[in-house]
């Protein structure tokens, strides 16, 4: 193999006490909703909230003493950035970090406030590298790819050595795919200590270039994703030619699915997981069949997910579950209709967050003006016996998509 056991347990030692063991612990709870034993290994509590550190600095370690004096350059959507950043910067050397510009506002900020210069250039991962490979032969740089080198790989498998050292009695590790190099370190370890062991990987249906490349087919990728760090097209040819070798199988989940699995975290682990870090928690969601009976270890490898994006996942998962809802009333247009219809909601256990009056647009008539609610609900079996309550006492009221 490419990157054989020695390697990765020679990366082990290399960044022992500057990267953290992080825990691996069962979860009761998405056991037994899953019917899966599942082990999460929490690699989104490193210092950057990402795995991506380990290859990181097992790649910087690795350069001679000259070549890290004059500094190391680096394409990244967000988490290798802040990787290479942090520990160059532990080790005194510059870094040179070039990212899309549609990386989001969080992971440029954070990259930067760890000592990285930032350079904003192309609107691909693959453009970014053009312009880095560039900068690297202009300035004499030393390239940090995030994924297609086998120091990078090693490195990334030192989180499957420690998941088998915590949690030895693992069948199966579900690990998220962008450019290849957590699955392959991952995949390359644990099939070299317990040949018996599963390794699948995970991607989404709209960006999943390392199926299609394992499968011959050609690689149509693209849309917006909620997982923007497996959100990459030119995928490392050392990973793949790794996962060829060990046939490793790989499942696609939905965007919808990799939503709920970022909310189960949040909600049940009290963990934040952004979208690539939350896929193989997805992959179980959306795949249970595959899994069921069996002791299943997921890296939850990044939790860099920006505020604003995670408050709409999570108002979107509050109104998926019918725990937030909509309705819209019709009332007739006297003194005290508003005031009826809150009251009748309030003795049905709905809690009233927003309402909108409708005067004007989409009512019968003048005298019939729609109010629009939207209420906190226990679940969507809640939210109907609301709207049946106000039915019955002559409320035209209907739950809105």
């Amino acid at each position: 193999m490419p990157v054989s056991l020695e390697d990765i347990r020679a990366a082990a030692g290399r960044i022992a006490g500057a990267v953290e063991r992080t825990p691996c612990l069962r979860s009761r709870t998405l056991s037994r909703l899953t019917g899966a034993e599942v082990w999460l290994k929490f690699e989104n509590l490193q210092f950057t909230a990402s795995f991506k550190e380990r290859g990181a600095l097992n790649k910087l370690l690795s350069l001679d003493a000259a070549l890290l004096r004059r500094g190391v350059i680096a394409m990244s959507a967000g988490n290798h950035a802040q990787g290479v950043a942090y520990h160059a910067a532990r080790l005194g050397t510059r870094a040179v970090i070039v990212m899309p510009r549609g990386t989001p506002n969080n992971k440029v900020h954070s990259t930067q406030v760890l000592g990285a210069e930032v350079i904003l250039e192309g609107e691909t991962l693959a453009e970014a590298a053009r312009h880095a490979h560039e900068l690297e032969a202009r300035e004499g740089l030393s390239f940090i790819h995030p994924y297609d080198d086998p120091a990078i790989i090693a490195g990334q498998g030192t989180v499957a050595l420690e998941m088998l050292e915590q949690a030895p009695q693992l069948e199966v590790l579900v690990v998220p795919i962008g450019g290849g190099g957590l699955i392959s370190g991952m995949a390359s370890a644990a099939q070299a200590l317990k040949p018996g062991i599963a390794v699948l990987g995970v991607e989404s249906k709209t960006w999943c270039a390392m199926y299609q490349r394992l499968k011959g087919l050609p690689v149509q990728v693209g849309g917006d994703t909620i997982a923007e760090g497996m959100a990459v097209r030119d995928v490392g040819e050392l990973p793949l030619s790794i996962l060829q070798a060990l046939a490793t199988e790989i499942l696609l989940v939905d965007e919808e699915t990799i939503e709920r699995a970022i909310v189960s975290l949040i909600e049940i682990e009290k963990t934040v997981a952004e979208g690539a870090g939350a896929a193989g928690l997805a992959a179980l969601l959306q795949h249970p069949a595959r899994f069921a009976g069996r002791r299943v270890g997921i890296p939850v490898c990044g939790g860099n997910i920006d505020s604003r994006l995670l408050s709409a996942v999570l108002m979107r998962g509050l109104m998926r579950d019918g725990r937030l809802v909509r309705l819209r009333v019709t009332i007739h247009d006297v003194a005290g209709s508003l005031a009826r219809v809150a009251a009748l909601i309030g003795e049905a256990g709905g809690n009233i967050v927003e309402v909108q009056h409708q005067r004007v647009f989409g009512t019968a008539t003048p005298k019939s003006p729609e109010v629009e609610f939207v209420l906190e609900c226990r679940d969507r079996d809640h939210a109907d016996a609301i709207v049946a309550a106000l039915r019955a006492r002559g409320v035209n009221a209907l739950a809105a998509e």
